[in-house]
């Protein structure tokens, strides 16, 4: 499952270049996001693990990027978290993995779940200024969400004409990932992010979707407390560490 779920997830936020490194896949996004900038340690290695950090630290670093490792219960090889740790590589962004089964009583709930499957220019500048990202990262997110391969929604709950919440859906394997989901910080504390959750997962149904997962660090309690309350389990946790 760690896996699976692992490579939907880098389907569902795909970086601009991607290298096939003995078993690990390497990501570089411009260093936008650490998701999407990482080196992945998924398969069956060969090499000698020492000799695989120094080149992966030599290829980040000649791109002005630190090299940040993606770690879970199941990387290769299985003591590469400690290994990095010795080399002074920090551990960051604890992060819980989440699924839920949809079942027929999901429904669309209170304010109106506005779904569209093509992005638009003032959807990302709405999504950027929510998240307080810089106005230079406009180029590097368009490009990022113009991207995704598998079917996808972008949500948005909209007041007097404003986008007031809004997230991201994508599909693969019957499943929906849940990514960025974001409320106008001054609107917090209303339930728009549950009714933005629950219009995702109703037009993933109406897909023929059966589950949904999602990634919450745990340090984030409002969203951890929303999430459990709308019957999300935890399946694992990943980490990072930097360089």
């Amino acid at each position: 499952m760690i896996r699976t779920i692992e490579e939907m997830s880098m389907n569902a936020w795909p970086s601009r270049e991607t290298v096939l490194y003995d078993g690990w896949v390497l990501r570089f996004n411009d260093g936008y996001t650490r998701r999407a900038n990482s080196i992945n340690p998924l398969y069956p290695s060969t090499l000698d693990v020492k000799t695989k950090i120094t080149y992966c630290k030599r290829l980040y670093t000649s791109r002005n990027l630190r090299p940040i490792y993606k770690i879970t219960h199941q990387v290769n090889p299985l003591d590469l978290d400690e290994v990095l740790s010795d080399h002074e590589y920090r551990r960051e962004a604890e992060t819980s993995v989440q699924t839920l089964p949809i079942t027929a009583d999901i429904h669309e709930t209170g304010h109106r779940v506005k779904i569209s499957e093509v992005v638009d220019e003032q959807w990302i500048r709405r999504f950027m200024s929510m998240n307080q990202m810089p106005d230079d990262n406009f180029r590097v997110i368009a490009s990022m969400l113009h991207r995704i391969a598998t079917p996808k929604c972008f949500a948005s709950i909209i007041r007097e004409g404003e986008i007031i919440a809004c997230g991201i859906g994508v599909i693969e394997n019957h499943a929906v990932g849940l990514f960025d989901i974001v409320v106008d910080p001054h609107l917090r504390k209303q339930g728009l992010g549950t009714q933005l959750v629950f219009g995702i997962l109703d037009w993933a149904r109406s897909q023929r979707v059966t589950s949904a997962y999602l990634q919450v660090m745990i340090d984030n309690a409002p969203a951890m407390a929303m999430y459990a309350k709308m019957g999300f389990s935890e399946v694992y946790r990943y980490w990072y560490r930097v360089g």
